[in-house]
């Protein structure tokens, strides 16, 4: 197992239970005490969660909690590609469509290289770069410039500005929650933002979250959920969210993530 892997699996049982102790992740990860001691002075120092004395803790602030594209790579990974399955099937030639930054996105911009015509625009490093090395000579990608967030995102009026100059058919939005309260959200004050300059540009909305998105909620609104045309979400998505979120959004689409056709309801 990678060491980003290793951490990511770390993360998530530190998200779930609040805490974790060394040989308890020494057991479970089959690895040896001094390899999981420096995966947390890792993720201790870039502030995902707070090494202490035989383990570590979760950090107090969930709403402005924001942890780096390579450990949320790692998580609901099967879910991240279902989605992006359904989603890039909406990419149509000679289009012009945004998407923002994320995991999920990036899935997305995965599986576009061969559409023709396309146009991307994007604030996203990750995304970018997975279009440039395996995309076509007919595809045009415009990165923002931007100041860089832990998740490689490009924020700021730099972005925001470029963003307002264009005209999208359709938008791709990863965030970081959704709530029916809240809508959706992320916990980075610039990239709410700039999202939101994003989802301005094109004419139509296109929301891509997987099930634990749910009822997380960041510190700032990117948009209501009844401003989403389309909300792509997985199978793992309880009823209760189904109900609630099939009212609010234009459509809900369920991917399936055994790998057979995403089902819309």
């Amino acid at each position: 197992m990678l060491p980003q892997q290793r951490q990511a699996l770390i993360l998530e049982q530190v998200r779930e239970q609040g805490a974790v102790r060394v040989a308890d992740l020494v057991r479970q990860l089959g690895v040896s005490d001094m390899t999981v001691r420096r995966d947390l002075e890792v993720l201790d120092e870039k502030g995902e969660l707070v090494k202490v004395h035989g383990g570590a803790t979760a950090v107090d602030d969930h709403t402005s909690y924001e942890p780096g594209f390579a450990a949320k790579s790692a998580l609901q990974r099967p879910e991240k590609e279902a989605i992006a399955v359904s989603a890039s099937a909406m990419v149509e030639s000679d289009s012009a469509i945004g998407l923002s930054a994320g995991t999920t996105t990036y899935q997305i911009a995965l599986r576009i290289g061969d559409v023709p015509g396309l146009t991307v625009v994007t604030n996203s490093i990750w995304v970018a770069d997975a279009l440039h090395r395996g995309g076509r000579d007919d595809q045009t990608v415009l990165l923002t410039g931007g100041s860089r967030t832990p998740s490689d995102a490009l924020v700021g009026p730099f972005a925001v500005e470029a963003l307002r100059s264009v005209h999208l058919d359709l938008v791709f939005l990863g965030v970081h929650g959704m709530d029916p309260r809240s809508g959706f959200t992320t916990p980075n004050l610039l990239e709410a933002e700039t999202n939101q300059a994003l989802v301005a540009a094109g004419r139509g909305l296109i929301v891509v979250a997987d099930h634990t998105k749910w009822r997380a909620v960041g510190m700032r609104s990117i948009a209501r959920l009844d401003q989403a045309d389309v909300l792509i979400t997985d199978d793992g998505l309880s009823a209760e969210a189904r109900d609630t979120l099939g009212q609010q959004v234009g459509e809900l689409i369920i991917a399936d993530v055994t790998g057979s056709m995403g089902e819309t309801a």
